[in-house]
């Protein structure tokens, strides 16, 4: 019998509010009473900018929130090791254990073998670079990459090999909850972080509550794995502050197993 792991933090993706700023975004995860954030890349912590990253980490510090992790938007294959750089740099003055990574820009199914290997091959390069300072590496889960699904996610886990290189997961637009379940079960041993949200149908988005069995089921997964999981709430229903709250209770509830 696996050892249960009660060590699942709710967090939350800066993203979630973006149109904020990081004062505001900390203020509002710490009254929700969330435990880390994954700071973006794309308006809180731009790569390469320092000094940004070090008061990002600041604030949440003295709210008691630490660094999940560094959301990047590097593109390994479109992007070369030297782009990493700026990136690694923010992650490093962020104090993120880890930084958020696309798996190229095509999806699987048009990957060509050369797109393929490219990827992999500046995976390897950055990956070493991270390691150096104390940084892993993981693959943003989604359409439009070569970790589109667990298939090709676990495939490209295995040509990377590389003990640095893990992968994040969410549930895959428009999946049943059983296919989700199938998918994330499927690349769950290199699972390092979820991305939490409640899209149905389609990219609908509905409140976490409404998808409280599939939520349920995956962190039942989470929790027996016994290794540490960041479950990050990404998005809310109209990009609505106000709504940030109850979808934290939901999420703090659903991390730590506690029934209603």
């Amino acid at each position: 019998m696996p050892v249960p792991d009660p060590d699942v933090s709710a967090g939350m993706c800066s993203v979630t509010l973006r149109q904020l700023p990081v004062r505001r975004v900390v203020e509002i995860a710490a009254s929700a009473g969330l435990a880390c954030i994954e700071w973006g890349a794309d308006v809180h912590v731009p790569p390469g900018d320092r000094s940004g990253a070090e008061q990002a980490s600041a604030l949440g510090l003295e709210a008691g929130i630490r660094v999940a992790s560094y959301g990047s938007y590097f593109r390994a294959g479109r992007d070369g090791p030297d782009d990493f750089a700026p990136v690694l740099a923010s992650a490093v003055a962020l104090g993120a254990p880890r930084i958020r990574i696309w798996a190229g820009d095509v999806g699987s199914a048009e990957a060509t073998p050369h797109q393929r290997r490219a990827v992999t091959a500046v995976v390897r390069s950055v990956a070493d670079r991270a390691v150096d300072v104390g940084v892993q590496l993981a693959f943003e889960f989604h359409g439009g990459t070569l970790a589109d699904t667990a298939e090709s996610a676990l495939r490209l886990l295995h040509d990377v090999d590389h003990e640095g290189v893990r992968t994040y997961w969410q549930p895959p637009v428009g999946a049943a909850d059983s296919d989700a379940l199938q998918s994330l079960e499927c690349v769950l041993p290199w699972v390092t972080a979820v991305h939490v949200f409640s899209w149905w149908p389609g990219v609908q988005r509905l409140p976490l509550q409404a998808r409280e069995p599939l939520w349920c089921s995956v962190f039942g997964l989470l929790r027996c794995s016994a290794r540490r999981h960041d479950a990050l709430l990404e998005f809310v229903r109209d990009d609505d502050p106000a709504r940030v709250a109850a979808d934290s209770a939901v999420l703090v509830r659903l991390a730590t197993g506690v029934t209603p």
